[in-house]
């Protein structure tokens, strides 16, 4: 009997397929047990870690809006930056008067004087720029002022919080209100509270 050409490839594939299926089950199968078993001790591992460490957490910011002294210390703060901003804001009203006025006269000037008035507004701009970076830039007036009033309060909080962890035995306690990555909490391990009371206590 002969067999065409497409029946003998037929017949090989037939042959050939039920190899390649039980091959590659078995290679799936080895390699899902593998995946199943790392995660698995990954699992456990991070369950051992989380009984071995004592771990909690506190909302800071919770606890400095707390204490009198804080919120005196923000009131002080809100009054500096609110006077600020006013003379600030009286400053930039001088400029827009002045190119208003320069706006109003400068048909009647000659062109030196155009450019000596035009020198002179851009110079009191310049200098309300630099009052504005001297009062509130990274390194200006009211963030000194900041360092000064409320910095004291901030290291008398972080110093309670550890002396609050070694006391019961805590190994890691997390910021709450900061961006700590925090994405889960549970409240039986908030000791915010507790802290409040070790900060009245003195």
């Amino acid at each position: 009997m002969e067999i065409g050409l497409l029946g003998y490839l037929n017949i090989e594939n037939q042959a050939y397929t039920p190899f390649v299926n039980q091959h590659f089950n078995k290679s799936t199968t080895t390699t899902m047990i593998k995946r199943i078993a790392s995660t698995a001790l990954f699992v456990l591992g991070l369950l051992a870690f989380a009984q071995a460490q004592r771990i909690a957490y506190v909302d800071v910011t919770a606890v400095l809006e707390s204490l009198t002294e804080y919120q005196k210390a923000q009131e002080q703060l809100d009054k500096v930056a609110t006077a600020w901003r006013q003379e600030i804001a009286q400053e930039q009203d001088k400029v827009k008067g002045m190119y208003s006025k320069f706006q109003a006269e400068q048909v009647l000037l000659s062109e030196d004087m155009k450019k000596t008035r035009e020198e002179e507004i851009m110079a009191k701009e310049k200098e309300v720029r630099e009052l504005q970076r001297q009062r509130f830039g990274p390194e200006g007036g009211l963030f000194k002022k900041r360092e000064e009033l409320v910095k004291p309060i901030q290291d008398k909080v972080y110093s309670t919080i550890e002396r609050f962890a070694l006391d019961k035995g805590y190994e890691f306690i997390f910021d709450k209100g900061s961006a700590s990555g925090m994405l889960y909490a549970d409240k039986k391990n908030d000791k915010t509270e507790e802290v409040k009371a070790l900060l009245k206590k003195g």
